[in-house]
């Protein structure tokens, strides 16, 4: 289906090192811009003595969004490689970074190349790589009346509740696969007295 692609299940590191230099590989799986931020600073500060964390990412289950970043090292030599492994492998929501310890000896470009691609390859041959659904945040509001009819349908399609909110007036934040979305908003508006909107942020809703 459209909403399915292949992503990574849990962290995993990779290594290469040549010529006395050390390239280490972090590979995640990431689902925002945000949080490939938040990552590359934690490395920043856990790698502070690193000569460069050159790093590639791949976002969406069409894998549209993705950048290839150098950080210093020669033009191409670095992100791409890093991109094309996680192309070659034909995964989504993924980011990669890999360090590099200098061990004094240049390495050139060419040998730069290969050194950033077999550990982003090491790096996702460690992973354990997973089907994963493109998902969309549901906020359904109702009075309390509703709830069970509300609840009823979470059950039925088995959806992920990511926060829920209920007094006189209730709140209900749903995780929803992507190709059920249009379903599940129009089921959950044919219910007397309930609205709902998408949402772009979960933080939104606390």
């Amino acid at each position: 289906m459209e909403d399915t692609y292949r992503t990574i299940e849990a962290p995993a590191e990779g290594l290469y090192k040549e010529k006395g230099s050390k390239f280490i590989a972090l590979a995640y799986p990431v689902y925002t811009e945000e949080e490939v931020k938040d990552t590359l600073a934690e490395l920043r500060k856990k790698y502070y003595d690193a000569r460069h964390h050159c790093y590639a990412y791949v976002l969406g289950a069409d894998q549209s969004r993705y950048r290839a970043n150098d950080d210093g090292e020669p033009n191409h030599s670095a992100g791409d490689p890093i991109l094309g492994q996680i192309r070659s492998t034909a995964l989504s929501n993924v980011l990669i970074v890999v360090v590099r310890y200098f061990g004094g000896t240049k390495l050139g470009v060419s040998g730069l190349i290969n050194a950033y691609k077999v550990a982003a390859a090491d790096a996702l041959a460690q992973a354990t790589i997973v089907e994963g659904h493109e998902t969309v945040l549901l906020q359904a509001h109702y009075a309390y009346p509703q709830m069970n009819d509300v609840m009823s349908l979470v059950k039925e399609y088995d959806l992920t509740v990511k926060d829920q909110h209920f007094e006189l007036d209730c709140r209900l934040t749903l995780e929803v696969r992507k190709s059920l979305q249009e379903e599940i908003i129009l089921k959950l508006e044919e219910m007397e007295d309930v609205t709902v909107e998408e949402l772009t942020d979960l933080n939104a809703t606390l």
